[in-house]
């Protein structure tokens, strides 16, 4: 067995490095590569991490996407050795992000800061609703939603101690309704 398939800690996000310009035809090729050889199960997803800015030029207007780690390219992948030479045999890769040869996958505060994958998250509470905490430190108690901060991932709801209304923040996933 390999140092490769001793690697896998199951789907990650990995850089591959690849010479300026090619970023797009790595992406495109490597979809095609997953395709072809039926490899859904190993590489998950690739990504060119851009942004699209608006250029005026008098009266005119124009988007361009620039690229926002040009000549790298994030793919979400199991690193087994099938995978690693999938990746490894593009024209345009020249190797992955890490020490040597052994490719480094991001933590997951790097893929939450670089806002490489992004997940929906749908409340099913609102304000004024009536929810029952589910963990941490008040679960089991009761309380009324007072806010939802913007990203939908704090709750602050009021519990009842005592004689007195507490404000607490919870992540959106502690309340269930009432």
């Amino acid at each position: 067995m390999s140092d490769i398939n001793e690697m896998n800690v199951g789907p990650r996000w990995y850089v591959a490095h690849t010479y300026s310009g090619y970023e797009n035809k790595v992406k495109a090729s490597l979809e095609k590569i997953v395709e072809n050889r039926g490899l859904e199960d190993l590489i998950f997803d690739v990504r060119v991490p851009v942004e699209t800015v608006v250029e005026k030029h008098g009266d005119k207007e124009k988007e361009v996407e620039y690229k926002i780690f040009p000549s790298y390219v994030f793919i979400k992948m199991a690193m087994t050795d099938e995978s690693w030479h999938a990746v490894r045999s593009i024209t345009g890769v020249t190797g992955f992000v890490g020490p040597g040869s052994r490719p480094t996958p991001l933590t997951e505060a790097e893929v939450e800061q670089l806002n490489i994958e992004t997940t929906r998250v749908e409340l099913v509470v609102k304000a004024g609703d009536t929810v029952v905490v589910t963990d941490g430190l008040f679960e089991g108690y009761n309380g009324v939603v007072q806010s939802i901060s913007d990203d939908l991932k704090k709750i602050t709801v009021l519990v009842k101690r005592g004689s007195r209304d507490m404000p607490i923040e919870l992540d959106a996933t502690s309340v269930k309704l009432a």
